[in-house]
């Protein structure tokens, strides 16, 4: 094993001392080939150009001596010092940090960043990637080849977003560019790259100074990175009551009108079968008030909300304003609606009956949550569940609202709730 393993972050800046020293006592230097060609490299050290850092690793533990490994930005975040410290490989090291490409990037945006989302795009994480830029007003993705900023944005189709794009940072190449996600697919751009994604509540990047709004809680920032929970104001407590939603502004609509099967708790049983978290894509299909939609939203998924009647979509759009979520709010009718819509990871189909249903499971979703109100109906939904390749679970819900002035009953509910499990999804998901 190496007498000793130093990991240095390089930034494009010239090494601090202690980076100096440690690769000055090098007998092994792993790095990228930008990185082995620094003077600071002993002449006489071995040299092993990164590629697979767990074959680096390896040979790294067999070495006998010093070795240094250079990465790029903060080797510790997002970087090689996890793998390095793997415990197949037993390495013990020590890090000598730069300033991160993402703490770089929102430099030259001059914009803060405690609020942002922090995600890395490759192959495999890329519609996730693409998902939490859909349900968070500013994110910043670490791209790869193939995973950069044309794909995120032909990924992003009809869903609005500002793009900062910082190309080779710290280097003599480096460039920020600022356009609309639509013009991002029509460019080619160099790797690597950060790509910082504002949209949404977050507002507009102004075309002077990229100044944007000051984040979680104002100018006196937040408590927390990433999100702040109580900015906007927090609001406790899952399956709220229907009078949190409907806006009450139609003729015949009181505040709080939902539909029929839209009761709190057939929210709370769906969402918890749906179990909705970040990085997902949430359809809510007959979305009605936005209740589900909005409550999936605040679990961080990314959520498409669909309806036939625009005056629900209306509904839906300003329930998520009024929670500070993003929702992604189509008119239309299912299933024809859903042909353009991108895979979804998890549904709710708040109507519709076995067409629907049928037409949600063709998108081979890993589980698809209903209802119904008849044994007829929810039997005929079970069958399209099950032809469609999913384990299905059926449950009857009742529900009795009490007058607690009285403690005499105020209303009644009863339903079928339906769940299918997709137990092999496809590997691409």
């Amino acid at each position: 094993m190496a007498d000793r393993v130093t990991v240095i972050g390089w930034d494009g800046s010239p090494l601090t001392a202690a980076a100096r020293s440690a690769l000055g006592a090098a007998t092994l230097v792993a790095g990228a080939a930008h990185h082995l060609a620094l003077p600071e490299v002993p002449p006489g050290a071995e040299r092993i150009r990164l590629g697979s850092v767990d074959l680096a690793a390896r040979r790294i533990a067999g070495h006998r001596g010093t070795a240094v490994v250079l990465a790029d930005g903060d080797p510790g975040f997002f970087g090689v010092v996890r793998t390095l410290r793997a415990p197949q490989h037993g390495l013990e090291v020590e890090v000598v940090p730069a300033v991160s490409p993402v703490a770089t990037a929102f430099a030259r945006a001059g914009m803060p960043w405690d609020d942002a989302q922090v995600v890395v795009a490759h192959s495999r994480t890329l519609r996730r990637a693409v998902n939490v830029c859909r349900a968070h007003t500013k994110v910043a993705v670490l791209t790869s080849p193939g995973a950069g900023p044309a794909e995120l944005a032909l990924l992003l189709e009809g869903v609005h977003r500002t793009f900062v794009i910082c190309e080779e940072l710290g280097t003599a190449r480096e460039q920020v560019t600022v356009l609309t996600s639509d013009k991002a697919a029509d460019h080619t751009w160099r790797d690597p790259n950060v790509v910082i994604v504002i949209g949404g509540s977050a507002g507009p990047v102004s075309a002077v100074g990229l100044g944007g709004p000051a984040g979680p809680g104002g100018p006196g920032g937040g408590w927390i990175s990433g999100h702040d929970p109580g900015y906007p104001p927090a609001v406790r407590g899952w399956a709220l009551p229907a009078a949190e939603y409907g806006d009450g502004d139609g003729p015949d609509e009181r505040p709080g009108d939902t539909r029929e099967g839209e009761y709190a708790g057939l929210r709370a049983a769906q969402l918890a079968r749906l179990g909705p978290r970040t990085g997902d894509l949430v359809w809510d299909i007959g979305s009605g008030s936005g209740a589900l939609a909005v409550e999936a939203a605040r679990f961080g998924a990314a959520v498409i909300a669909v309806d036939a009647d625009p005056d629900a979509c209306g509904r839906a759009t300003a329930a998520a304003r009024r929670f500070g979520v993003q929702l992604q709010v189509v008119n239309g009718r299912a299933p024809y609606a859903l042909e353009d819509l991108p895979e979804p990871d998890v549904v709710r189909i708040g109507g519709g009956g076995v067409a629907v249903v049928s037409a949600c499971a063709d998108r081979r979703p890993e589980r698809i949550v209903t209802h119904a109100s008849t044994r007829d109906e929810a039997e005929a939904i079970g069958r399209a569940l099950a032809a469609g390749g999913y384990t299905v679970e059926c449950a009857l819900l009742q529900s009795v609202e009490l007058d607690t002035t009285a403690w005499s009953e105020r209303d009644r509910s009863v339903v079928f709730l339906l769940s299918g499990v997709q137990e092999r999804r496809e590997a691409s998901r």
